[in-house]
């Protein structure tokens, strides 16, 4: 009994201290003429739903929430934010690639129909987020559709850059 006694308190502790490990929250300056709603001209809904389900990880404005600052669920918080930008970032997608943009809206509808976006465990804890069919549908048709003028983004783009190529 005195072993486990010994084991649960060494457990508290170890808890206790993977608090004092510093979890960097801050989301990276933003300007607004990078953010995809913007660039693409997202018609209201689709910007409501993407801001509800896809920003706090796809975005340089996540919201922290309580349980982010509580290790080590801080730790796998920041993790999910960190890759979720690593493959799309809204708020950058003005000044990313046309080849990033192209493959960010190919596979984007492809993730939302075949449920792997949001994240089931984001879902369990922002009830908020879960998109229903209807929903999922709208976002698939926009994005399917290229983004609408995200579309157009990217012909300016691959234009400007052909430019580029022809001055050399």
């Amino acid at each position: 009994m005195k072993l486990l006694k010994r084991i649960g308190l060494l457990l508290l502790l170890l808890a206790i201290a993977i608090q004092f490990v510093p979890v960097n929250r801050t989301n990276p300056a933003v300007d607004p003429n990078q953010d995809y709603l913007k660039v693409s001209a997202a018609p209201a809904e689709v910007a409501r739903l993407l801001k509800a389900s896809c920003y706090d990880c796809h975005s340089n404005e996540a919201k922290y929430p309580w349980y982010a600052y509580v290790a080590p669920v801080s730790f796998l918080v920041q993790n999910h934010i960190q890759e979720g930008r690593s493959k799309v970032n809204f708020s950058t997608w003005g000044s990313s690639s046309a080849h990033d943009q192209s493959e960010a809206l190919e596979e984007i509808p492809e993730t939302i129909a075949e449920g792997e976006m949001p994240l089931w465990d984001y879902n369990l804890m922002h009830p908020e987020a879960k998109l229903n069919e209807a929903e999922k549908q709208t976002l698939i048709d926009w994005f399917n559709q290229g983004g609408n003028s995200a579309e157009k983004s990217i012909s300016k783009r691959e234009n400007e850059h052909e430019g580029e190529h022809d001055e050399d």
